[in-house]
């Protein structure tokens, strides 16, 4: 038995974002309801109009601040699942606070609403991070579930302000998602709803929510889009430097199975397609790009590094195949899909 089915109303955090868009999307489209918190009525309003075909089945509503205690206490209210989205991630930051509190009182925040509002929830399907599972080293390695990021806590408590951005983001991804399995785990016998984490690394893939250039891309896909189209300045060693990644379209359809499946119910997810080096996203446009992009730019980089490309950072995707049953796109359908869109925009 599915643990919500379509027809039951979901609330999405943070839905104007660029991956909890793309979770509107597939809820809609699955026939589900949707009630989604956005911070001002101003950014609800791309939603409405993107999916006013769906009508009264999604619904707006505003959470301007998820720090504050009781934020989330109204819109928890009827819901039969969440999927907690809002969490900041930019490059941008001084205090190590603007990421961390945000995240971890935004994330217990969702938690002690439906403790206190929502006795027939049936999950919480909570976004958290590769940031919280990887430790970056020279050496390969593959991750698992079963690690932690740890050493990024450690730095941002020791550097504070000095420490970098991925630093800063990578501990307040880790302190959120332990602070909401410690609560969890300590209120479990209160409850009827159980709570699934999905941990992506980068997110490609074409954007539905609301961006008006390049500049507004959210970070992952602003990289995406500064190595392959904007910026021919990279060197080799960036070009050959390595990540994984999840086309976002299969990160969203992964959020609404984790949702449904009840064996993914106390687990932590990692949802990846596999790992990369940027030269291979160069190399895939400019084969894609004669049909997608005739007349656009495509960074060429050093096409030679696909004969001595080296995956360091990789991740064991096996329980997301096993329990959710996902399949992936490819890069190529990606690329392809993504510059298609960028073309449509003009970009």
């Amino acid at each position: 038995m599915p643990i919500v089915k379509p027809g039951d109303k979901i609330l999405v955090t943070g839905a104007n974002g660029y991956i909890p868009a793309w979770v509107v999307n597939q809820l809609l489209e699955k026939g589900y309801a949707v009630r989604a918190t956005v911070r001002s009525k101003e950014k609800g309003t791309h939603l409405e109009e993107y999916f006013k075909k769906f009508g009264d089945k999604l619904e707006i509503t505003v959470v301007p601040d998820i720090t504050v205690d009781g934020a989330f206490d109204e819109a928890v209210k009827g819901v039969d699942g969440i999927e907690h989205m809002a969490s900041p991630f930019h490059n941008n930051v001084d205090d190590p606070e603007e990421f961390i509190r945000p995240a971890v009182d935004g994330t217990v925040g969702v938690l002690k609403s439906a403790l206190k509002n929502n006795p027939n929830l049936k999950r919480i399907v909570i976004t958290s991070s590769c940031a919280a599972v990887i430790t970056v080293q020279a050496e390969a390695r593959t991750f698992s579930e079963e690690d932690w990021n740890e050493a990024s806590i450690k730095q941002t408590l020791e550097l504070g302000r000095k420490a970098d951005a991925m630093t800063k983001y990578r501990a307040s991804k880790t302190l959120a998602e332990r602070a909401a399995w410690d609560f969890w785990k300590a209120h479990k016998s209160e409850v009827n709803w159980d709570i699934a984490f999905i941990n992506p690394p980068m997110v490609f893939g074409p954007p539905i929510q609301e961006v008006e250039s390049p500049e507004k891309l959210n970070t992952s896909l602003k990289a995406w889009y500064d190595f392959v189209i904007g910026d021919d300045s990279k060197s080799r060693d960036v070009l050959a430097s390595s990540n994984s990644w999840i086309d976002v379209r299969d990160l969203a359809d992964a959020h609404v199975l984790a949702l449904e499946k009840e064996a993914a119910g106390g687990e932590r997810i990692i949802i990846t397609q596999g790992p990369y080096v940027w030269q291979e996203w160069l190399d895939i446009a400019n084969s894609v790009a004669p049909s997608v992009r005739p007349n656009g730019k495509i960074v060429k980089g050093y096409p030679e590094l696909e004969e001595e490309k080296e995956y360091k950072i990789k991740y064991d995707n096996s329980k997301g195949k096993h329990l959710l049953g996902i399949t992936y796109r490819s890069k190529e359908e990606t690329t392809r899909d993504t510059l298609a869109d960028f073309a449509k925009r003009g970009w």
